[in-house]
């Protein structure tokens, strides 16, 4: 079986994306029978999966994702997408208990809320990569492959073989037809054969050509630096965070600012959601039209890493000081000179002092107040909202690119 059948991501991604049972068990039989042996997992000793295939991965072993350089193991990963439904504080009150049950020093990894997000996305399918999960062997040397191992390598795969990148398996005659196919070269089998060529001579040679035109341009173009790569991958721009307040008060929590945000119409709260972080998107046509930008909404900076501020773009408040307790600028005076403020309450109302002492910097709003829809004339001014919604994202983009958003860059420091 190839390694990459073998990978505890990709199986978890293939056995989520099907709906099929992962069972945790004390051994490593792979037998109908093991089913029936299901153990807790504080207990177990390895994770049986029954798609594509039936088998148990070691529950200790390491996977692709890494966290603050070093790398988290399975029983972390599952036990994460366990729980992806609770709030963080719940999630580590239930990690904390699992860690008092483990055997000796084993203990759980616990996510950061960033690191939640970026896992149960691509957990999930909906994204193809992430910048804690290292990708495998075949994606970062598949170039250097020739092309008759390819082909070798499409014979001796089996009718049924799993499908690619964690999508599902792939449909039996739809693999004898890619068994077929003709296999097209790169252009370092095409180009340059098997063996890639070294054309680092040529760099010195071109150098002395360079170094004749005028401008700082003609430096930029060729560094003299050698150890710099030629072909970097550029790094991916990291997705910009608003901060909702968790006031009861606010007119926005986690349960409509979705709604609110990307529908354009305002609802009132369900004061019983869980949920404490969540994505939306919207396209920043000033600094990125070709791409919708991924925005990632909390309540609280508690899981924030001292790089994360740098990547708040909004903060949403009542004007309650206590909201700022535990953030980077405790003080509203000097968080709203790094960051926008934005302050959302009822039409024909006044703001609150503390907000109005907070400076220009906070950007007051009003929506119409919310009346039962069944009421007659309850629905003729809620075209209001998405005027008020457009003005606020109007304000952020202008923050962004203030701030040296763009679109393949974000700021290192606000």
């Amino acid at each position: 079986m190839a390694s990459t059948d073998l990978d505890p991501l990709l199986l978890l991604r293939q056995s989520i994306a099907s709906g099929s049972n992962i069972i945790p068990t004390t051994s490593a039989d792979t037998s109908s029978s093991a089913a029936a042996a299901e153990a807790t997992l504080s207990q177990a000793t390895h994770l049986l999966f029954t798609h594509p295939s039936r088998v148990a991965i070691t529950i200790d072993a390491p996977t692709r994702f890494v966290s603050n350089e070093k790398t988290v193991d399975v029983r972390s990963i599952y036990f994460a997408w366990l729980n992806r439904e609770v709030a963080i504080p719940e999630y580590n009150a239930a990690a904390t208990k699992l860690n008092e049950e483990l055997p000796g020093s084993t203990e759980v990894h616990k996510f950061a809320f960033v690191e939640r997000l970026e896992l149960f996305t691509w957990l999930e399918g909906a994204s193809e990569e992430s910048e804690y999960i290292k990708p495998l062997a075949g994606e970062k040397d598949g170039a250097a492959v020739s092309t008759a191992t390819t082909s070798a390598a499409l014979k001796a795969a089996p009718v049924s073989s799993s499908a690619r990148a964690g999508r599902g398996t792939l449909d039996p005659r739809l693999a004898q037809i890619y068994s077929g196919e003709r296999r097209m070269g790169d252009r370092n089998t095409v180009l340059r054969g098997i063996r890639p060529t070294d054309f680092s001579h040529v760099r010195k040679l071109a150098q002395q050509f360079m170094s004749r035109k005028p401008g700082p341009a003609a430096g930029a173009m060729l560094p003299n630096n050698p150890a710099l790569a030629l072909n970097q991958k550029p790094q991916r721009r990291p997705d910009p965070i608003i901060l909702l307040s968790p006031s009861a008060s606010s007119l926005l929590r986690m349960s409509n600012v979705k709604s609110f945000l990307e529908g354009g119409r305002y609802s009132p709260p369900d004061h019983n959601s869980t949920s404490t972080m969540l994505h939306i998107s919207r396209t920043m046509k000033d600094i990125d039209p070709s791409r919708p930008m991924r925005f990632i909404l909390v309540e609280g900076p508690e899981q924030f890493k001292p790089e994360y501020w740098n990547r708040v773009v909004a903060v949403f408040t009542t004007g309650q000081a206590w909201q700022f307790k535990n953030y980077r600028w405790s003080n509203p005076t000097d968080l709203f000179k790094h960051v926008l403020g934005v302050y959302l309450g009822w039409r024909g109302e006044q703001p609150p002092d503390a907000v109005k002492s907070f400076g220009h910097r906070v950007l007051p709003c009003s929506v119409e107040k919310w009346r039962d829809p069944s009421l007659p004339g309850a629905e003729s001014s809620r075209w209001r909202d998405r005027e008020v919604v457009e003005s606020i994202w109007k304000a952020i983009e202008g923050n962004m690119r203030a701030k040296g958003w763009r679109k393949d860059a974000a700021p290192t420091s606000i």
